[in-house]
């Protein structure tokens, strides 16, 4: 289980007691105000567990749904317009309006922990919109994995997607020529 340095402090009574409690090994501190029962926690955990307002996207997002077999070199994140920029070197901000952010989001088990990620049919978007950020390869092979699965999409909720963010005209013609 992994805790946040207030949840450790609470767990421990003090602060004494929580640097104790390193010291003896019956916690284990990850990083700055990241704590654990295990030693070794995936980086993922770790990421999630830091920016929990935070959504899985784009490059991640495609890895941990088996559209492409590349890992991403990074972690990318969405996160509010207005949210402060995440100092992590691991990870790649992307930044979306605050109506948008929560939109198509689901909850997925990846390495034994819980994150949010767009669903399938809001990252087929995302890729549409971003086409350009993409680099060409990654795009097409992305985009015919979502070929091989379309007719087990839910097609509306990709309209519907498509219509909510900018770029509406453009995405919904790109789905016609390209994926269906």
């Amino acid at each position: 289980m992994i805790y946040t340095y207030e949840d450790s402090v609470k767990l421990f009574g003090t602060k004494y007691y929580l640097k104790k409690a390193v010291k003896d090994g019956q916690i284990y501190q990850q990083e700055k105000g990241i704590y654990s029962d295990k030693k070794y926690v995936p980086a993922l955990a770790i990421i999630a567990q830091k920016y929990p307002n935070a959504v899985f996207t784009m490059n991640s997002a495609f890895y941990y749904y088996n559209l492409t077999d590349r890992i991403p070199e990074k972690y990318y994140l969405a996160t509010d317009r207005n949210a402060a920029k995440i100092p992590d070197k691991r990870v790649v901000q992307i930044f979306e309006r605050s109506d948008l952010l929560q939109l198509g989001v689901v909850s997925m088990d990846r390495e034994g922990c819980s994150i949010n990620i767009y669903s399938k049919e809001r990252l087929l978007v995302e890729l549409i919109r971003h086409k350009s950020k993409v680099p060409f390869d990654l795009y097409k092979e992305v985009l015919l994995n979502f070929r091989d699965i379309i007719y087990d999409m839910d097609i509306q909720a990709v309209q519907e997607y498509a219509y909510e963010v900018p770029k509406s005209s453009m995405i919904l013609q790109t789905l016609q020529l390209e994926v269906l």
